[in-house]
């Protein structure tokens, strides 16, 4: 049956496409392309992203969760205009770019006179304005604050320009920002879209900008920019130009004076096939050898309601709703938000966190895609809704896999939340609570097997919590690959999580009200136990979160060296696995494992970890690239699925917290920098972390959520540092350094 699944899918794939109209979950005809342009991205938590390249263009839009859109707006740019006695000497746009549209601008700035660097949230680009003695620092600042849910749901982000006059001439310095409506879709060119200024004063500051109202049937939302107004700076706009056209007219209104001829009034609606582009200029009245105090630029998005496809018993709505738009941009930019994140003048990212300075540096906080709280209009009805204070929490699993909670892959990533918003993961956990004990008996053929089962069986764990692009949380389960009832996996791992978060949180409310949950999908599981031993045997097929991998019955330790991957009668029954302490891991970190807690003896854990290492690491790929998921005993790659022969990066850093775990410091750091060089260094995959690569640089599904695992990482790192410094001998056994 297996054989048949590439008909099936493309049968399936091509029904949801033509008929349905719609996007698959898992496209894997019309797979993302590589494109090694993205830097840090724009934007708070849950209120839309978009991301800019290194070379400064906005290139990413996820402007509705969940679904993301890839176009670069050539239009949406800095300039910068340099006047001396009078007269402007200099005017480019900070672009690499010679784009054929708006070619009455001066494009094409000297690549190698600016300098991009970036540590998620903030990037900074050094500008070197050639021939004028004046260097330009653009810092860009989104308000991802760890324990700051107010402020990190704001959706905007900021610009902070730096100028440093070196020239011993008076200087009158200008940056322009403009700005296209809309995010580079067709509806860009639907017409009646129009834009107005603003000015906004409170508690003595004021701010001034212009509002681009992006007007179409569904899902019309308003980008503004805006500008801190202070002594010395001045501000002018121009709410409407031609981005279809050669640009002059706005181009020369800026060469003529540094300024631009400011109005009051709002733009007209555009036509039908037209757009408008919003510009806002600021300028410095500096003098010779000066360093300016900073100017800041702010981006922010109002979107009035984001609703799912289908019309659903309630509205989606996100939580920056309830503030206007002039209200978003005044109580965040005004007071020295550069301040609110701290060290961003640290030029090498590597330097930041001592301990594995070598790691991925941008999932020292979690990346733009994977979180997106929405408030729901409607009350939360779960165990005990009364209890219930935060809205619907969802992640996707990455920007290919559309789907909310995938909860086998969020088993890894979790820490990121429990660490750093430790109530968006509890409130994640209450809605999966709420999924285990919903049922829909519809049923549907699933594509590996090609047999028919429900969509959603009662008191097991869902996969996920539904497509961004249909009615999630209503209709669960999008991955329709397997039925994931029959998966070994979800609901230990929903157990696994609880009494992690409880051990971080100590909210005894909370696992009062998982109890219940955790009895019924234990009862679910212990089904699989054909023996009666206590022991869950997996059933000959792909049944877990390896859904290419096939696993039949348990897994038992080979003579002293490691954990077969199962009792199979297949050829790779003993192949070692990299993810075969995974339990263990959690145990861990939640503090158990050890002593009169121990489930697995730490002898075998460590012979275990240490045969990965020597094996799964060290053999493969010289040891530069991580640990390939499976590695037969002999130092061959299991090539006997398309998933041993993968390295999963986000599994690599789970096995190198368990490491560190266990003493291993060396081991661990030394595993996780082969995947951080070779998705940073060798592969160019910058912000776009991918699920897996092989050694021969093939990868697949970009930007996904499971490296978040990182974070268990420091966890290990920070307890290694609570009990002191420690080795482990051959027998599993510490020791004191």
């Amino acid at each position: 049956m297996l054989y048949f699944y590439p008909y099936r899918y493309l049968m399936w794939w091509c029904r949801k496409t033509y008929v349905e109209k719609k996007a698959p979950f898992i496209d894997m005809i019309n797979s993302t392309p590589l494109r090694q342009i993205y830097g840090a991205p724009l934007g708070g938590i849950g209120g839309g992203t978009i991301t800019r390249s290194w070379s400064g263009e906005f290139c990413r839009w996820q402007l509705n969760p969940g679904l993301y859109h890839y176009k670069t707006v050539t239009e949406n740019q800095f300039t910068v205009c340099v006047r001396r006695r009078g007269e402007t000497v200099y005017q480019q746009v900070l672009s690499l770019d010679r784009p054929h549209t708006l070619q009455g601008w001066n494009w094409g700035y000297c690549g190698n006179q600016a300098f991009y660097h970036a540590l998620y949230p903030r990037a900074w680009t050094v500008y070197y304005l050639p021939g004028q003695n004046i260097t330009l620092t653009c810092r860009q600042i989104s308000p991802i604050i760890p324990h700051d849910y107010k402020d990190s749901s704001l959706p905007l982000a900021i610009f902070v320009w730096d100028v440093e006059n070196c020239s011993d001439e008076e200087t009158e310095l200008t940056i322009m920002f403009t700005m296209r409506n809309g995010s580079g879709t067709k509806t860009d060119r639907a017409g009646g879209h129009w834009n107005e200024p603003f000015h906004q004063s409170k508690e003595g500051e004021s701010v001034s900008g212009v509002l681009l109202h992006h007007c179409t049937a569904a899902n019309a939302f308003t980008l503004g920019i805006a500008v801190r107004e202070k002594p010395g700076i001045h501000v002018s706009h121009c709410t409407e130009f031609d981005p279809s056209g050669m640009g002059h007219d706005i181009w020369k209104d800026l060469l003529e004076d540094g300024r631009l001829n400011s109005t009051s009034s709002k733009c007209a609606n555009t036509s039908y096939l037209t757009t408008r582009g919003g510009v806002l200029v600021i300028i410095h009245q500096s003098g010779s050898r000066s360093l300016q105090s900073p100017s800041k630029f702010v981006i922010a998005l109002h979107q009035i309601i984001a609703p799912y496809q289908i019309i659903a018993p309630y509205q989606i709505i996100a939580p920056y709703q309830i503030i206007a738009p002039y209200q978003i941009i005044a109580p965040y930019q005004i007071i020295a938000p550069h301040q609110i994140i701290t060290s961003y003048q640290v030029i090498a990212p590597y330097q930041v966190i001592a301990p594995y300075q070598v790691i991925a540096p941008h999932q020292i906080i979690a990346p733009h895609q994977i979180i997106a709280p929405h408030q729901i209009i409607a009350p939360h009805q779960i165990i005990a809704p009364h209890q219930i204070i935060a809205p619907y929490q969802d992640t996707t699993g990455g920007q290919e896999y559309r789907m909310y909670n995938t909860y086998d892959v969020h088993f890894y990533a979790s820490f990121a939340l429990i660490m750093l918003w430790p109530q968006l993961e509890l409130s994640l956990q209450y809605d999966l609570a709420a999924a285990v004990l919903q049922q829909d008996l519809e049923q549907r053929r699933y594509l590996m097997s090609g047999v028919f089962a429900p969509v959603k069986t009662g008191n097991v764990v869902p996969h996920d919590v539904g497509d961004p692009d249909d009615e999630p949380w209503q209709r669960l389960n999008a991955y329709i690959i397997h039925d994931t009832a029959d998966w070994k996996d979800l609901n230990l791992k929903f157990v696994l999580q609880v009494y992690r978060d409880y051990h971080m949180t100590k909210s005894s409310t909370y696992l009062q009200d998982m109890w219940p949950v955790c009895q019924a999908v234990m009862d679910s599981a212990l089904r699989f136990d054909q023996d009666g031993d206590g022991l869950i045997e997996n059933s000959g097929f792909a049944d877990q979160t390896y859904d290419g991998w096939v696993m039949t019955g348990p897994r038992f330790p080979s003579p002293g060296k490691y954990y077969n991957y199962d009792c199979g009668d297949q050829s790779y029954y003993n192949s070692v696995m990299s993810d075969q302490c995974a339990g263990h891991w959690f145990l861990r970190a939640c503090g158990l494992g050890d002593e009169q807690t121990e489930v697995f003896p730490r002898a075998h854990v460590v012979s275990a970890l240490k045969t990965i290492y020597e094996l799964n690491v060290k053999r493969f790929a010289d040891g530069q690239m991580g640990a390939v998921n499976g590695m037969r005993p002999d130092g061959n790659v299991d090539n006997s699925s398309v998933q041993s022969d993968e390295v999963w990066i986000g599994v690599v850093y789970g096995l190198a917290a368990t490491m560190i775990h266990e003493g291993l410091l060396e081991e661990g750091l030394k595993t996780a920098e082969g995947c951080y060089r070779t998705v940073w260094e060798r592969l160019g995959m910058s912000f776009q972390t991918p699920e897996a690569y092989c050694e021969k640089n093939v990868f697949r599904s970009l930007a996904y959520m499971r490296p978040l695992s990182i974070w268990a990482m420091q966890l290990a790192l920070d307890e290694q540092a609570r009990e002191g410094p420690a080795l482990t001998n051959g027998e599993g056994v510490q020791e004191s350094q």
